[in-house]
């Protein structure tokens, strides 16, 4: 059994352990290696079932408490989201040994500073996907990249991407729950930390794993 002090400092402290989830995440933004990369998110449909999928995170602010994702204006996602922006995002570390759950509602913006800026900030590559002919789910006859045969295998240049820029949306999560889940040999740690919007701050409350 590991002696105490080889415990992460983080192991019994609630305020170190929530610096560690956020650390985490962040890191997620700009390391592809990280799992954080690509967490999964999960939405509610119109007959209340979950709908999951995994997305790439492109911003993540402790202060606004939000989470970014990129998504195409015209999906499904988007269209669930309209209707029930409840939205739940899912981690799990397992170098680090820590499941992330957060949960929150999520703001649609396809228009606006932050939507421009997103849009401005991903590379020409990333944003081709935005040039698919038709919606993201739409039902093909044969199999299909969706985009236009003309820049199909291409980076297309700026005045190309120009007139797509309607398709494209940014998804703010405003996440209101976090739990956390340490695994160790010695005993496992979880907590959870709640939004208290009246004391502008985190309830924090460590919980049986």
């Amino acid at each position: 059994m590991n002696e105490p002090d080889s415990f992460p400092a983080f192991y019994d402290d609630l305020a170190l352990s929530f610096e560690e989830a956020w650390g985490l995440i962040v890191a997620g933004v700009t390391d592809r290696k990280s799992p954080c990369h690509m967490p999964i998110v999960g939405t509610v449909d119109a007959l209340g079932m979950p709908q999951l999928r995994i997305m790439i995170l492109r911003d993540a602010s402790l202060d606004a408490r939000t989470l970014r994702f990129h998504t195409d204006s015209r999906s499904i996602k988007a269209e669930q989201i309209a209707q029930n922006p409840a939205t739940s995002v899912l981690i799990y570390d397992p170098e680090a040994k820590v499941q992330i759950r957060m949960s929150g509602k999520t703001l649609f913006t396809a228009i606006g500073d932050v939507a421009d800026r997103a849009w401005s900030e991903s590379t020409p590559f990333a944003r081709r996907c935005y040039m698919a002919e038709a919606a993201p789910g739409t039902p093909s006859e044969e199999p299909s990249s969706g985009l236009p045969d003309w820049i199909a295998g291409k980076q297309p240049e700026e005045e190309q991407l120009a007139d797509y820029r309607v398709n494209f949306a940014a998804l703010l999560v405003e996440i209101e729950t976090i739990e956390w889940l340490y695994l160790a040999n010695a005993g496992h740690r979880r907590a959870r930390w709640q939004w208290d919007s009246a004391q502008n701050s985190w309830a924090a409350r460590w919980l049986i794993p």
